[in-house]
Formats: C-alpha cells, structure tokens, sequence
C-alpha cells in the first residue's frame, strides 16, 4: 500500500497553507486569503501540487527582484508561456499588470532577444494596441509591464455569449486590423491572433503581447512545441506555421479571419481531438459555410472569410486595410453601410434554396431557378457550391447518359441509432456459374449507387468483400457492425433472369423482399433499379428522407459490361492463386484479366472503365517483380499509359487520377527516376491525387496513397500524413490498405510526439490485427517513450520476442535487433527513473547486442 505523499514545502510549512496568488500564510482553514481575498476552495481545487509551487516561486522570485517598484497583489491567470500578475506601480501609483514567461520559455529566449522584441513591441502607439510601460529580466525570468485593463477578454465574452451580433464582431474584426495594419507597416507580425489576445475595454478592442511569439519562434519554437508551449495556437494557426515555413502579416490575418468566424459561427473553423489533427485540417480541408449556421451573415463577409482563410499565403488579402475593405470597413476602421438587400418569401417556397447549384461530371453547372427548371450557368467559386442538390417538391430526370436523380418524402426524420443507418450490401450470388461475374457487378453497382446516399452509411466494396463465403450473419455483423443487410440472387428464366433481393435486420429478421426480372442481355440496366428498389425498402425502416443520385454505367454495351465483370473475376482468382502458390501460379490468370479487359475497352472505346482497370492491374504486375528499377518501370511506365488513355476520355476521372498518380509515386519510390525527374514525377502523383480526392472526397485508394506520398513532401510533412490517412479511413474502414494507413497514424503521431494519440491508433491496431507485426512494434515502441510513470521491462521482453516470427516482420534477424533496441531503451529509461546502475549496464549490453553490420539492411 502507497503511502500518501510528502507535502510541497515552503520553508517549514506545507505549500497548501500559503495563498498560491499572493504568498501570505493561509490562516488555519479559511476559505480565502486574508490578504487578497482570493477562493482557496476554487484555487486549489483540481490544480496539481507542482503547479502551485511553480506559481509559489515565481510570485516570491518576482518580489524579491522588483518588489521596490511594483508590489505585487494576485495573480489574474496563467497561460502557455507566461503567468499574469496584478500590481501596484509604486512610482506612478496606478494598477498595471505584470507577465512573467515561465522559467523554462525564459531560459530558452534570453535576456537579449528578449529586450530586443519587447523594444519593437514598445513602439507600438496605437489605440487598439496594448501599451507596454516596463520590462526586464530579474532573478532569471524576464517580465514585462503593460497597462491594467479592468474588463475582460474576447475569450471570456465569447465563452459567456457564443456567437456576437454580426455588427459587433465586424467592428471589432476592424478594430484588430487597423491595428494590425499599423504593426505590419512597422515589420512587426504578432503570431498568435486569438480571443485570448484581445482585451475588451468598454467596446473596444486591444490586441495584447506582440513580440513574445516571435522571440520564442526564434528561440526554437518547435522544441517548445514539443514540451506544451505552443508558438501560436493551433485553432487560429496559419497553415504555414504549423509547417514551420515562414510568417508573414498573412499569417495573422488567417488567424483574424478564424477568429471572426467564431465570432459569428459560434465555434471557429477549424475542431479536432488534438493539436495534430487540428494543424491537418488547417492544411487540407475547405473552410466550412458560416452562412450555413448562420444566414444572417452577409454573403459579402463569408467572401471575405474565405479569402482570408486561403491556404497558400499569396491567395489571402494582401494586407489588413485590405482584408478590412472587403468586410466594407471604412476610414480608421469604421463600419461603411452597405445596401440592403431583399429577398421575397415566394423566392423561397418549392425549391432548395436560392441558388441549388451542383457541378455535373461533365464539368458544367446548373441551378434550379424559381420556375423550378435546370439552367445553365458559369462555375462558381468553391466555397459558394453547396455540397448537396435537395429539392423539396419534385423530381429532375437529367438527360446525357442516364443520369437520374430522385428525391422522395418519406416519414418525418426520427433520432436513429447510428448503427442502424449502416447498410452492408453482401454478395449476390446465383447457382448458375455463367451469372456469378454479373451478380458480382450488380451487388458493386448498388454499393456505388447507395454509398451517394447521404442519410445512410453503405459499407464500402472491401468490407463486404471481407465477409463474402461467411455463413453466418452474427458473424458478419460482428464484423461489419451493420443494423441492416441486402441479400440477393440471380436465378435464370430462360432469356430472362430473376433477381430476388431482400432487406433483412442484424437480428436476422426480414424487413422487406422483391424480385426484378430483366432480360439477360440488359443485366447492365439492373444496377440502378435495384438501387432505387434497396433504397425503397430503408427509407421505412429509418424514417428518413433517401436522396439517391447516380450516373448509370457510361458504357451501354451489356457485351462490354459482362466483359469486365468476367476480368475481375480472372483477377479474383489469379490473386487467390497467388496467395496459394506464388507469382508463377497467378502470372497466366492476371494476363487472362487483362486481355478480357482489352477486348471490353475494344467493344465501347468511349468507356473507360476497362482501361482504368488494366492500369490498376499494370500496377498490381509492378508489385510482384524484383524491387528495381528495371524491372518495375516497364510496368510502371505501362499502368501510366492507360491511365493517360482514360483520362483523355475524361479529364476528371478519379479513378483514372487515383491510379496514374500512385502508378507515379510508386515509380518514385522505386527510383525509376532520377534528380529533377524524380520530383517532377512527384509532384505530378501529389497533383493527380488531390485531383482525384477533389473530384470524390471519398476516394479511398488516392487519400491512402497520399498518406505515404505526404511523407515525401515537406510541405505537408506529419501533418498531411495524419489528415490524409484520416480521411482515407473515413471514406473506407475497410480498404486493402487499412492496416498501412492505421500504421501510417500511428507513425505520424509517434513522430509528432504525440504519444496519447499514438497509444490510441496503436489500440486499434491491436484490436484489429492482434499479433501481427505492427501491432507487436506499435506497442514495443511505446514501451520506450520519454515520462511514463512506470517502465514495464518484462513486457518489452515479451513483445520483442513476439514480433521474431510476426506476420509482416520480414527478416528475423533484424526484427530481434528490433526488438533487443528497444528493449535495451525501455531498460535504460527505467535505470534512469529507479536510479539503477545495474540496469544502465544491462541496458547498455542489450543495446551492444543488437548493433548490425553494414549489410544488415540490404535487401
């Protein structure tokens, strides 16, 4: 049994018996302080010991050093890099408050790149600027003076109402960038825009502490990063600054806009669970609509935010005075009217919206004017197209190759167990073998068509590939965690084939059944009906509206269209026959593959699925040959060439981008090419990727792919790997690469330093491939990392040894060097936390032990 620990002393007496602002003895058992009235019950409650020692020897460090100038009263709040404390100036009699950078921030800054930032900040005379009176260093921390403002910050207004009235959080928006604009004109950039920063006096705004983020940005920013101070804050950052590219005026203006977005939407941009996946958003995702929580909001300002929230910096207003005329800012900041604008309420009933806009594959725009007719217009920006096309009251049957979409009425949306809205479409199958590469075909062109469904989630092709051949439906819900299930079978008729299709429940129950019968030389046309009849058969079980939109197939060859269904068969089987008994057994089937695809791109040459599928089988050829350049180029230079062919077919193919940027990129890593080359190459993969993901935010293959690829760009370094990896597994959990991405997560994090993240990802490794060798070295790296409250030696053993021998280690002999590393850094940090030299010397055995040789890596 624990005992209970020592108290944190000061002097003799426990620290909790000294009042943490001010230093006086607490008497007894009061509540509050005698000397400055603070709440002992709110103070220390919930605050660790440590930190009010810290707090303890600052305030006391900070007496003794200025006490004859300034007597220090209480503490007003303590931050990321400093500690704020209220004062009395002597000399001046007037409040001021004091920031005090913690000890460590201090240390790392020095006195000199201190009083040099402060000296530039101290020229800042501007009415929306904080003033600063005094500073300097003292008893090693460095402080400085500025005025007292009795009100409060835009982070407490913020906390206490949410949103503002749009007039209110334009006129401080403007209040910020005249001042900013004044700064920027003196080379002066502040670095961390936020609430936090802005003080409220009366109805004005004062931008606080310029220069303290430039002096720890260049004080080694990233290291204080990495200890918890970060050098701005990464929900208002600038993509650039979490890259660790340059800053300029840019920078602060992004995190403005952020800031007026919060204002007016409640919440800022821009969420996430940590610091890294908030950074990666920054970097990779579209601003979302402020317009669309909040209609008041004038088009003209959700322009200007969007503007301002540019990734890139060039793409942003160049400057504050700027950035404030587009948000119709007047002279010295002030709001200039702007004309009103009416909107008739019969403008609104019977169609979506005022502009339903949505942007075809064939690259043009249409809208639904107030007759309720499809016109064409020119292409908007971006952040003005809705994401979804909903009408209210009737159905648009567009012509040009088939496309259709419907929208029909059902039941009043009810609260539904989120379980329950996931549809795992299984194989359909068929006892007469002629039919089965056409079931096959039909169950992946329902999946396609309900996957569009917004109100549903469609479990993706891979993860009712995962089940197929299992019997038992517990199973399978076990697996896909399912709440409903599409069975169905293709029965022939003579020239006729029956498709029986059914609805059924996770519990095995029936929820709906019917049968389609269609001629066997129009099975192509099934795919869509049966989508639409799926569809009719959830929209009861859920009580939700079903907007099902879908081009049917491009090709209307049923010859064609059987054809690539046989191919895919082929490459079913000659991938079971690699897994049997190597390339040489699969090699004849994947050629069979390919010709059945050549002779379906030679009957509708206009169609390129078939020449797509050959460049994803031309890059399945490159992954089975000797890992060299002359041998994988052939293959590589080959899949690029169909792709080509396909995307002259269509210039927005995401498949076809999908696969002629990985086709490059594995070229890349393949080093088939050289210098110059060999980054032109890479930025052309990265540029047909995003295309790709641009096109279908839910194409899984191109975000994976781009989660490897980001590792090779510093432009989007751990960042883009954890955002793309993320989105790769949103838009398909069960994708052939999963267990990569979830590595890839797990990498990032690792190498970020977040380790509560990386012990995250690493559990769901090891729920979802238990003894598998990134699951076994995911939680043997973490066994080694920097202050765990214990170091568990007997379970790194354990683990080392169980990755000699684990699916996917590779090589044996360097899988235990693997292990015995990081073993031997497990015993050492453990020497370290128990003070034991007997383990530094056994740590430092292990680590001998495992030393390789020069060739230890060579293939």
């Amino acid at each position: 049994m624990h005992g209970a620990p020592a108290p944190v002393l000061q002097g003799d007496r426990p620290l909790s018996s000294f009042c943490p602002n001010c230093g006086a003895p607490r008497d007894g058992e009061a509540i509050f302080c005698g000397n400055c009235g603070r709440n002992f019950t709110e103070e220390f409650k919930g605050t660790p010991i440590q930190d009010l020692a810290n707090a303890s020897e600052i305030l006391v460090r900070l007496r003794t050093a200025i006490g004859d100038r300034y007597v220090i009263e209480r503490e007003l709040g303590r931050g990321g890099m400093a500690t704020v404390f209220l004062a009395r100036d002597v000399k001046h009699d007037r409040d001021v408050a004091i920031k005090v950078l913690h000890p460590e921030l201090s240390a790392s800054i020095g006195a000199e790149r201190f009083e040099r930032e402060i000296k530039l900040a101290a020229k800042l005379q501007h009415p929306h600027i904080l003033g600063l009176y005094d500073s300097g260093a003292a008893d090693g921390l460095l402080f400085y003076v500025m005025p007292f403002v009795r009100g409060e910050s835009l982070r407490d207004k913020l906390d206490r109402e949410g949103m503002l009235p749009v007039e209110e959080a334009l006129r401080l928006t403007l209040e910020v960038a005249s001042a900013l604009q004044f700064a920027h004109d003196q080379g002066i950039v502040h670095r961390d825009i936020k609430p936090e920063n802005i003080l409220l006096s009366g109805e004005h705004s004062l931008i606080a502490d310029f220069g303290i983020a430039r002096a720890a940005n260049d004080a080694g920013g990233q290291k204080l990063t990495q200890t918890g101070m970060a050098v701005g804050t990464p929900v208002y950052m600038a993509p650039e600054q979490s890259t660790g590219d340059p800053v300029g005026p840019t920078a602060d203006l992004y995190s403005l806009g952020c800031m007026l977005y919060e204002m007016l939407a409640g919440e800022p941009p821009f969420t996430g669970p940590n610091a890294m996946a908030i950074m990666a958003k920054h970097l990779m995702e579209q601003v979302p609509s402020v317009r669309v929580v909040r209609s008041a909001v004038p088009e003209e300002v959700e322009d200007a935010i969007f503007h301002v929230l540019a990734k890139t910096p060039v793409d942003r207003p160049k400057s504050a005075k700027d950035f404030a005329a587009m948000l119709g800012g007047g002279p010295a900041g002030r709001l200039t009217p702007r004309p009103s604008r009416v909107v008739r309420p019969s403008a609104m009933v019977g169609r979506a919206t005022l502009a339903t806009q949505r942007q075809t594959t064939a690259g043009m725009v249409f809208k639904v004017d107030e007759a309720g007719e499809l016109v064409e217009v020119a292409p908007v920006a971006w952040w003005k197209r809705p994401l979804t096309l909903v009408t209210a009251a009737f159905v648009l049957v567009l012509g040009g190759g088939g496309a259709w979409f419907a929208s029909t009425r059902g039941p009043a949306a009810a609260t539904v167990d989120p379980t329950l809205r996931r549809i795992a479409v299984l194989y359909f199958d068929s006892p007469d073998s002629t039919l089965r590469a056409a079931a096959d075909g039909i169950t992946e062109g329902i999946i396609r068509s309900l996957s569009r469904v917004n109100a549903i989630t469609t479990i993706s092709q891979g993860g009712s590939e995962s089940v197929r051949g299992i019997a038992s439906l517990d199973s399978i819900a076990g697996v896909l965690k399912a709440g409903f299930f599409v069975r169905g079978e293709l029965r022939p008729e003579g020239e006729r084939v029956a498709i029986n299709y059914r609805l059924i429940t996770r519990a095995g129950s029936p929820a709906g059944d019917g049968t389609l019968t269609v001629a066997r030389d129009s099975l192509l046309l099934a795919q869509d009906s049966l989508a639409r009849l799926a569809a009719d058969l959830i929209r009861p079980q859920l009580g939700v509206e079903l907007t099902l939109r879908d081009a049917q197939a491009a090709t209307r060859s049923n010859a064609a269209w059987l054809l690539v269904q046989d191919g895919l068969a082929r490459q079913r089987r000659a991938e079971a026959a690699l897994a049997g008994g190597g390339p040489p057994a699969a090699v004849p089937l994947f050629e069979a593959a390919d010709s059945t695809f050549a002779r379906a791109e030679s009957l509708d040459t206009r169609w390129g699925e078939p020449i797509v599928r050959r460049a994803a089988l031309a890059y399945r050829r490159s992954r089975l040959v000797p890992r060299t350049a002359q041998d994988v180029r052939p293959w590589v230079q080959l899949g690029i060439g169909h792709a080509d062919r396909a995307i002259r077919l269509d210039g927005r193919d995401p498949d076809a981008l999908e696969w002629r940027g990985t086709l490059r990129y594995f070229g890349v890593i393949s080093q088939i090419y050289a210098g110059d080359e060999a980054q032109a190459a890479l930025k052309q993969a990265q540029a047909d990727l995003e295309l790709a993901v641009e096109v279908n935010p839910m194409q899984a293959g191109a975000w994976a792919t781009l989660s490897s690829a980001y590792n090779q760009i510093p432009a989007k370094g751990t960042a883009g790997v954890l955002f793309a990896a993320q989105k790769a597994l949103e838009a398909d959990e069960f994708q052939a690469q999963a267990v990569l991405v979830r590595g890839r997560l797990w990498t990032a994090a690792y190498d970020k330093g977040d380790f509560d993240a990386a012990d995250t990802y690493c559990r769901e490794l090891e729920t979802r491939y238990a003894g598998q060798a990134r699951a076994v070295r995911c939680r043997l790296y973490l066994q080694s990392v920097p202050n765990l409250p214990a170091y568990d030696i007997a379970r790194s053993w354990r683990l080392a040894d169980s990755l000699v021998g684990a699916p996917g280690a590779g090589d044996t002999t360097l899988a235990r060097m693997t292990g015995e590393v990081f073993t031997a850094m497990t015993i050492a940090r453990a020497s370290v936390q128990r003070k034991d030299a007997a383990l530094a010397d056994s740590a430092r055995r292990v680590a001998t032990r495992a030393e390789g040789d020069p060739m230890i890596d060579k293939p």
